[in-house]
């Protein structure tokens, strides 16, 4: 799924359901989404700015998820505790692009000093980049890590609403 399509998923709430079966229908299919934009993504060897798209994605489902934190346990903080730390990571990765970008439209001159801050700042970059990609496959998007977000998305809603 590409980042496009990803930023126009919609959640067409049924208002038949209430927030809990509407929460145990749709928010395991946008994760699935989230993981498989994720990983078409990385599977291209993106550059920096590239991963952009993606460190939106993860914004737009922290912020869906916390939504919904009524209709969950704790093991939904958890979660989203990781979505975090991607999002740190990506957020990180957008600076250095950022930086890069001012200093070039910032410094007329091409000086001997810019261009070695220009590396250095894209270096830092693709360190950043190459250690989120190694965050992702390792721990993020690890065996079985997929499951766990969306058996649990799919389950405690309906057992937490089975409480009420």
């Amino acid at each position: 799924m590409s980042a496009p399509a990803l930023a126009q998923l919609k959640i067409e709430w049924d208002e038949q359901a209430d927030a809990f079966e509407n929460a145990r229908t749709f928010l395991p299919k946008l994760v699935g989404d989230y993981f498989g934009l994720g990983r078409e993504l990385l599977a291209a060897n993106p550059a920096p700015a590239d991963l952009h798209a993606l460190r939106l994605a993860s914004k737009k489902l922290r912020y869906t998820l916390e939504l919904f934190k009524s209709c969950y346990g704790p093991g939904l903080s958890t979660r989203i505790d990781t979505l975090k730390s991607v999002q740190r990571m990506l957020g990180e990765i957008n600076d250095t692009v950022a930086a890069e970008r001012t200093i070039g439209e910032v410094l007329v001159a091409k000086t001997p000093e810019s261009r070695r801050a220009i590396r250095l700042i894209r270096k830092r970059g693709q360190t950043k980049a190459q250690a989120f990609r190694d965050h992702w496959t390792k721990v993020f998007d690890a065996p079985g890590q997929e499951h766990w977000w969306i058996d649990y998305l799919a389950r405690q809603a309906r057992a937490a609403n089975h409480k009420r």
